[in-house]
């Protein structure tokens, strides 16, 4: 195919979804612009993992992954198998970026620097010829006979083949209008990374304490276990954001006022704290309950519990009380929080909701509603949990579309 007869294609979007469509489609024989409506690229791919760029995660069965995803699980099955997780370190691989695994799955460059991963798609992009132009933001999209028109805010046209949509998630459902124009329907934009405040509750005064902990919302079948972090308006960590995504919906239509219950020691079961406190009773009964970390937890959050328990710091195992007992044992296995709101978790930010997944072709990315439209990244109904997640359905998305578009 030579340049004058391959297809012309215009991505929208400088994400991780659109990029990775780009590159590969141009590597594939297709002529393309990037359109990024921001003065920046791969912004999230800079942010992410504190800086370290999660880029997938060390999970390689398809039905396993796709359950990673509160939303679009069926989709990802379906994908997943064009474009998986395994595929995902072999591209890197190959352009020399090199992937670790960490002890929880989540897949980082070796690096340790997401400049890495961002200077492969860069040249990837000088490569194969990727035109890229920045704050290029796309007022109107019309599909016509000879394929696609498009008119700039600064009221430049542009036409293409095809068009690729990786434009990311919008929290406003009225954003949407210019696809809603072409006839796709959207599921609404809520936030899906999120975490818990607890305004003006004693706790937040161990700000950076962190432990494994497990996590339920009161009233419902949702419960996470894992590393939970104390911050200065609530709670966060892993486990939090995971549940935050699977309760995404219908924590939105409680409009965040809820109750979580926290078992900060998850190994022990009530019975086995109860156990421990009548042992050091028996063998330790001078002993202090403060200089007695009997549910191996964080100083500080063992302290805090007890305080809220009423024991003292000269209390003794000797002479404490049953009450008192009893309280300590509650505040360890069933501590319960209000929840009144919740902060955006700014570096990970997702949405959950965006086009309608059954308008798309997930063999292709095809729009079911206009040919030579194509959807990547988090614009579509899909979202996933911490842990790279969201970055592989970028990549998986980018790649099918990509190749669609390419025709190969």
């Amino acid at each position: 195919m030579t340049a004058h007869d391959s297809k012309s294609l215009i991505v929208i979007g400088g994400g991780a979804a659109g990029f990775f469509c780009a590159v590969n489609a141009a590597r594939m024989g297709a002529r393309v612009t990037l359109l990024e409506k921001t003065g920046k690229l791969l912004s999230k791919v800079r942010v992410s993992g504190g800086g370290r760029c999660n880029v997938t995660h060390q999970l390689f069965e398809v039905s396993e992954f796709s359950r990673r995803y509160p939303r679009g699980q069926n989709f990802l099955k379906k994908t997943l198998h064009h474009f998986d997780a395994a595929a995902t370190i072999r591209w890197f691989e190959e352009r020399g970026v090199d992937l670790k695994a960490e002890a929880d799955g989540r897949m980082f460059p070796v690096t340790d620097s997401s400049e890495t991963v961002i200077a492969c798609l860069l040249r990837e992009a000088a490569r194969y010829g990727v035109e890229i132009r920045m704050n290029a933001e796309v007022k109107s999209l019309l599909h016509v006979e000879s394929g696609f028109r498009l008119e700039l805010a600064d009221g430049r046209p542009l036409e293409a083949d095809a068009v690729c949509v990786a434009a990311g998630g919008y929290p406003k459902a009225a954003q949407f209008a210019w696809l809603q124009a072409l006839g796709h329907s959207i599921a609404e934009p809520l936030p899906s990374l999120f975490t818990f405040n607890l305004p003006k509750h004693p706790i937040t005064e161990l700000m950076g304490v962190s432990t494994t902990a497990r996590v339920k919302i009161e009233g419902s079948k949702l419960s996470e276990e894992g590393p939970v972090l104390i911050t200065h308006w609530g709670l966060s960590g892993p486990a939090v954001l995971r549940l935050s995504a699977w309760g995404a919906r219908e924590l939105a239509q409680g409009q965040y006022n809820f109750r979580v219950h926290v078992h900060w020691a998850p190994q022990h079961t009530e019975a086995d704290l109860k156990a421990a406190i009548t042992d050091a009773r028996r063998q330790h009964p001078q002993k202090k309950v403060h200089n007695q970390n009997l549910a191996e937890l964080p100083a500080r959050l063992w302290q805090f519990l007890l305080r809220q328990s009423g024991i003292g710091e000269e209390q003794r195992f000797a002479d404490l009380p049953a009450k008192a007992e009893n309280a300590l044992i509650r505040h360890i296995s069933d501590s319960v929080f209000e929840v009144k709101g919740k902060t955006t978790f700014k570096e990970e930010f997702v949405t959950a909701g965006g086009i309608q997944l059954s308008e798309i072709d997930a063999n292709t990315m095809m729009s079911r509603k206009v040919p030579g439209l194509y959807f990547a990244g988090e614009v579509m109904d899909v979202d996933g949990i911490t842990g790279g997640f969201n970055f592989q359905h970028a990549w998986t998305s980018g790649w099918i579309a990509a190749k669609a578009i390419a025709g190969t």
